[in-house]
């Protein structure tokens, strides 16, 4: 049973892979949410520069995808903002930073049937497949401080506003 449990989390983590890479692919080109996900959907999660792809969940990779290219109003860039510290704002960070925290706080947002610090873990996983140096730790406090408001309940603490 471990071993397919722990299939299903290598796919899911690859789904969230496959979800950044998507986005983040419509953030820096001109693409369609469509050609976006359906470029991921065809090769899977692109998991390393030799081009090693893994199977993804692609119901969970639409879902995401679509849901955060869904943010006109700029709702999860305004609580990316909120979020951090030191007069810096969304549109400072990096492209790929932003899309993987945008994806993450998406999550919290609107898929209540994961556990916050399953999607706090999953996506500091992802910007470990990105980033070497401080900035998975930076996506693990912007996550856990709004997973804290959004999803006090999970914490056994009061929402603080």
């Amino acid at each position: 049973m471990s071993g397919n449990r722990r299939g299903r989390n290598e796919r899911s983590t690859a789904s969230r892979l496959a979800a950044v890479q998507a986005l983040y692919q419509l953030d820096i080109e001109s693409s369609t949410v469509d050609e976006a996900f359906d470029s991921v959907k065809l090769r899977g999660a692109t998991l390393d520069d030799t081009g090693r792809t893994a199977e993804i969940d692609p119901e969970r990779t639409e879902t995401i995808v679509r849901g955060v290219a869904a943010d006109k109003a700029g709702r999860l860039d305004e609580m990316i903002d909120a979020s951090l510290s030191g007069g810096w704002n969304s549109s400072r960070l990096e492209s790929l930073m932003r899309v993987i925290l945008r994806a993450g706080i998406y999550e919290l947002l609107e898929c209540s049937d994961v556990p916050a610090k399953v999607v706090i873990n999953e996506y500091v996983d992802v910007a470990h497949a990105f980033f070497d140096r401080g900035e998975p730790g930076m996506v693990n406090a912007v996550l856990d401080r709004l997973a804290r408001v959004l999803r006090a309940a999970e914490f056994g603490s009061p929402a603080k506003v």
